[in-house]
């Protein structure tokens, strides 16, 4: 017999099954973030071994992922300098900025201007909602046009540390990158921590490298949106019965494109994030930590990554690292 297309309905009952509503508390704003206790921190500090730090972040410029417009009207981010060295030379900053008292001191300014989900990046619970809610039963009037009452950007800024792994899929297959529309499976990410060595506990913060960075940075094709490698139905059992705090992966929406379901757009965000309430982090670049890890053999590190405390915001740019 075959296998019935997996539907809204196998959303509804993943997400029923696997769900943090109120295990924290009907107020609980956090989630799996919940799981990050100071004594898994404190833990976490035995992975720094050498002091490597390698940066798992995008240069954040015009030259990112969000390319012919962006994918649902994202672009990349636009840097501007708003006094700079002419202004220096012409001496408009002694003029305007210091109201013509001249004071020797001299300064460059600038500003960004960027969806702050266009590159490296951090959702937040107030991100997605599934069948009229957020995490924890919260409804849409949660988010107003002035940002996010509750499940904000700003309930992580000072829970994004712990001890993180590095799954890399696409190595273990021995291949460069997954393919396109390729699934990462439980089987997939529990037999990469056995090749790696690892075992990826309650707290930690987990890396899925797919090799899709690799493949397409500089030459962005249909990244951003278009098909892809990762995380599959497949692999919530394995997710949730870690309990892990967090989940990154190297491409633009974390889960395999085109989706299992046909009529569900990204059902593991609404299985993920509505219903566990987990922290999901896209567009990380895992190149140069994967080629570590394969170097040292050591796929453990203390991993810190708080987002920006964007008043309301629904995500965050940030720039991860990891520390061996």
């Amino acid at each position: 017999m075959a296998e019935q297309t997996p539907s809204v309905e196998t959303v509804r009952e993943l997400s029923r099954r696997y769900s943090n509503w109120g295990r924290w508390g009907d107020d609980d704003e956090r989630g799996t973030l919940n799981h990050v206790t100071p004594e898994r921190v404190a833990r976490a500090a035995a992975c720094i071994r050498s002091g490597t730090r390698i940066s798992l972040s995008l240069p954040m410029d015009a030259t990112g992922p969000q390319v012919s417009g962006g994918f649902g009207g994202r672009f990349n981010p636009i840097h501007l300098m708003f006094r700079d060295g002419g202004d220096i030379s012409m001496g408009t900053v002694v003029d305007e900025f210091y109201s013509g008292r001249d004071r020797h001191l001299r300064g460059t300014d600038d500003l960004v201007i960027m969806a702050l989900q266009s590159s490296t990046q951090w959702d937040a619970l107030a991100h997605i909602f599934f069948d009229g809610h957020m995490y924890n039963g919260l409804s849409p009037d949660t988010v107003t046009s002035k940002g996010a009452r509750r499940g904000a950007i700003s309930q992580a800024t000072d829970q994004m540390a712990g001890r993180g792994v590095l799954l890399d899929i696409a190595h273990v297959k021995g291949v460069d990158a997954l393919e396109p529309g390729y699934a990462i499976t439980a089987d997939d990410l529990e037999a990469a921590e056995q090749a790696h060595g690892v075992t990826v506990g309650a707290g930690d913060f987990v890396m899925v490298r797919t090799g899709m960075m690799g493949e397409r940075k500089g030459n962005w094709g249909d990244y951003a949106g278009g098909p892809a490698p990762g995380l599959g139905l497949g692999s919530v059992p394995w997710v949730a019965g870690r309990d892990i705090a967090g989940l990154a992966v190297d491409t633009w929406g974390m889960e395999v494109l085109p989706n299992e379901t046909p009529d569900v757009f990204q059902p593991l965000h609404c299985v993920f994030i509505v219903g566990m309430g987990l922290w999901i982090g896209e567009i990380f670049d895992l190149e140069e930590l994967a080629a570590h890890c394969r170097e040292d053999g050591q796929y453990d590190f203390f991993f810190c990554a708080p987002p920006l405390p964007f008043t309301r915001a629904v995500g965050s740019p940030v720039n991860p690292m990891a520390i061996k």
